[in-house]
């Protein structure tokens, strides 16, 4: 196979005998040392606090991203040609991604993303401050950077630096425009269209090989770095929970159950407990899970060995939950004697609506969540409502059950205790249940008042279902029952967050085991989408948490940063 590209000489003869001339005097550049090495993205908080959903369609619309396009300078250089023999140090490979490593202001910088969909040169996250540079060194952006499925992403601003491409006389220099995202991304850096048509790059994604026109006549040869794609891969899994494809370098159904979601919280992340600084996707075994990247050797391999040992308390499918044990807790309704039932009339629905909600009560069946009813004397409409994704989300209308159950005024902790207590600890690990509503199990005789309608039939929960009116207080009565020796000591849990803390790094994973062995005892599963393992600092109930203790959440004040100066107002008044 040979793909062949060249292009046509627009300049006259006389010009290219004095390119010509200029070219034989020129001189290899010799580069020096690199001033450090950026080798791995590093934090930035991911896609603004925007919901779980965004967060996962937030970097894949800022690599298709379009703005105004003001050409490019071609140059004319040689005829550049694919062989047989650049398939010399690629590994065999479906679609691996163009990945590549380059310089960037004189820092060695791995997992360089080259998209020719993008017309935008973009650096993600703490990357700008691992290649030396400072807010000082940003400049104004005054637009938005618009994705293919209309998301806005802001800009912080723009950098001017040298970008060198290649090593030793296929050396090739210029400054390019970064844009700056806050965003959290599994690259550094993304090259768009704008910076390869200047380096006059060819790309064929066959080869993995990237070949450009150097200046003495030559032609450059950038090779795709497979390992780090390949890690920017298993990363993007772990971060957004994508099913992996069956290949021996992918993690085989590493999250069977994607498009299975049950737990409406999905796409509410934003207010979930979540790491603020940079989580690597660890192998144990044979699935993966988040950890801090900073841990040291001893660290990291201690800890490793403790999710190893209790990888059976992690839910990879719906078919991982077992539930809780109904002798140890239900949910009761405890309807007001005397109350009548209430049947709600019928509400019609449109036909996008009712096909997703056939969709996501097959959904509920197979998790067997929900069972078939004959005779109910409550029934409950179902609400169809579209997720900021495009996904649905199931809700049943329980008001009328809702103003017949007395308030379950059970205690639920003081947020500002639960704060104080989380912060100022070296090691935090925050864990989440899997759809943890839904491991409670519904009081046998009062399943059937949970009744709701469909066009085919009725069914009712065998789970504790959202939009019960005491639901909350039955998750934080298990809650305290399960982790009554560790809250306030080396836990704080709020509903179905939970935090294990301590002071000391050396004592964490002891203080971790002791979770676990209270998880085990009461059959509960976590999510390890949402789990991140021996961070310093994270998001707790809206409060940015870190070792230093508690700090200003950049969020809660976006509104005030971002807040024009008044404009006057000018009336024009007729006399």
């Amino acid at each position: 196979m040979t793909l062949k590209t060249s292009y046509k000489s627009r300049s006259s003869p006389a010009k290219v005998v004095q390119d010509k001339k200029e070219k034989s005097k020129e001189v290899v550049e010799e580069l020096g040392e690199p001033s450090g090495e950026c080798a791995s993205i590093t934090g930035g908080f991911g896609g603004e606090e925007l919901s779980s959903k965004a967060r996962k369609t937030y970097v894949a619309a800022v690599h298709s991203v379009h703005k105004t396009y003001e050409g490019a300078c071609w140059l004319n250089h040689s005829p550049i040609t694919f062989t047989q023999q650049d398939f010399a140090h690629v590994i065999p490979h479906d679609n691996d991604r163009i990945v590549v490593t380059i310089r960037v202001n004189n820092y060695k910088t791995k997992k360089v993303f080259l998209d020719q969909g993008s017309s935008a040169d973009i650096i993600y996250g703490d990357a700008f401050n691992r290649l030396g540079l400072k807010e000082s060194n940003l400049k104004p952006y005054p637009g938005t950077l618009v994705g293919f499925t209309g998301d806005r992403v802001n800009v912080r601003g723009y950098v001017e630096i040298p970008t060198v491409f290649g090593e030793g006389e296929f050396v090739k220099k210029f400054q390019v425009k970064y844009l700056v995202l806050a965003c959290r991304a599994n690259y550094n850096a993304l090259l768009g269209r704008d910076t390869l048509n200047k380096l006059c790059a060819v790309i064929s994604t066959t080869h993995l090989t990237i070949k450009y026109q150097v200046c003495n006549g030559k032609i450059g040869i950038l090779r795709v770095d497979q390992e780090a794609a390949r890690d920017c891969y298993l990363n993007s899994v772990a971060l957004y929970g994508r099913k992996a494809a069956k290949e021996s370098h992918r993690i085989t159904e590493m999250f069977p159950h994607e498009g299975f979601t049950l737990d409406p919280r999905d796409d509410t992340e934003d207010l979930r407990p979540q790491p603020i600084e940079e989580t690597k996707a660890a192998k144990v075994k044979d699935k993966v899970l988040k950890i801090r990247s900073g841990l040291s050797g001893e660290q990291e391999a201690r800890l490793i060995a403790l999710l190893g040992e209790n990888l059976d308390l992690f839910a990879w499918a719906i078919k991982d939950v077992p539930g809780i044990d109904p002798n140890i807790i239900t949910h009761k309704l405890a309807i007001r004697p005397g109350a009548k039932p209430v049947v709600q009339a019928s509400r019609r629905m449109g036909e996008e609506n009712d096909k997703a909600m056939q969709v996501e009560t097959r959904k509920l069946i197979e998790a067997q969540f929900i069972r078939e009813v004959q005779y109910p004397t409550w029934l409950a409409n179902v609400v169809m409502v579209r997720k900021a994704n495009g996904k649905w989300r199931m809700c049943t209308d329980y008001t009328s059950l809702n103003k017949v159950c007395p308030k379950d005024s059970y205690p639920l902790p003081n947020v500002d205790k639960l704060v104080d207590g989380a912060s100022g600890n070296e090691l935090l690990s925050l864990m989440d249940a899997y759809s943890g509503y839904n491991q409670i199990m519904m009081h046998r005789p009062d399943e059937e008042s949970t009744a709701f309608m469909t066009n085919q039939t009725n069914y009712c929960y065998r789970t504790m279902p959202f939009g019960l009116k005491n639901a909350g207080a039955t998750y934080q009565r298990l809650m305290d029952k399960k982790f009554a020796n560790q809250v306030g000591r080396n836990m704080e849990v709020y509903v179905d967050d939970m935090i294990v803390k301590l002071a000391m790094a050396t004592k964490h994973c002891d203080d971790l085991k002791k979770a676990f062995a209270q998880l085990r005892k009461y059959s509960m599963r976590l999510n390890p989408e949402k789990c991140s393992f021996g961070i310093q600092g994270g998001k707790f109930l809206g409060f940015m948490i870190t070792s230093r203790g508690i700090e200003v959440n950049p969020d809660k004040c976006k509104a005030i940063l971002e807040m024009k100066s008044p404009l006057p107002v000018f009336v024009k008044c007729n006399d």
